[in-house]
């Protein structure tokens, strides 16, 4: 099982769309969870949303935390992680924060993090990117053309 578990709610068409290409097509499928976005100051909107999302995880997890310090794969090596981490026979959930980013109580939690790079991408957006690096991840585990390695000459 993986599950995608993000703060806020997807509206565009557009950006629900782009995850649900890739999301549908995964084996195991990528299930989606909103929490609601937390209010506040700062530091209460990350609190809430990092216990939100918490609470959130069935039981027995393994969590990778989506932050821009997280380890950023190439291709190859991130299908390995996600074939070892599906080899651990519990649920593979992503967590995806908020506009003020991850609680520290979440990355405590986290027993992976991961980096799509070093800029800074639209939180919404993130969650069509996650599904289509896991997309590829699988593909390139199963031997399937979809990932094309190598640059063209």
């Amino acid at each position: 099982m993986m599950r995608l578990i993000a703060v806020g709610r997807m509206k565009d068409r557009v950006e629900r769309d782009l995850f649900q290409r890739y999301a549908e097509r995964l084996t195991p499928r990528l299930d989606m969870v909103e929490v609601a976005e937390g209010r506040g100051a700062a530091a209460e909107i990350k609190r809430r949303e990092g216990r939100a999302l918490l609470a959130a995880l069935p039981d027995r997890a393994f969590v990778i935390a989506m932050d821009e310090g997280g380890r950023a794969h190439a291709s190859l090596d991130f299908a390995r992680h996600v074939e070892r981490w599906l080899g651990l026979s519990r649920p593979v959930c992503f967590l995806i924060g908020g506009a003020e980013g991850l609680d520290g109580p979440v990355l405590a939690r986290a027993d992976d993090t991961l980096s799509l790079g070093p800029m800074t991408w639209p939180h919404m957006l993130v969650r069509g990117l996650l599904a289509e690096q896991l997309y590829r991840a699988r593909a390139i585990a199963s031997g399937h053309p979809y990932h094309r390695a190598g640059r063209p000459a």
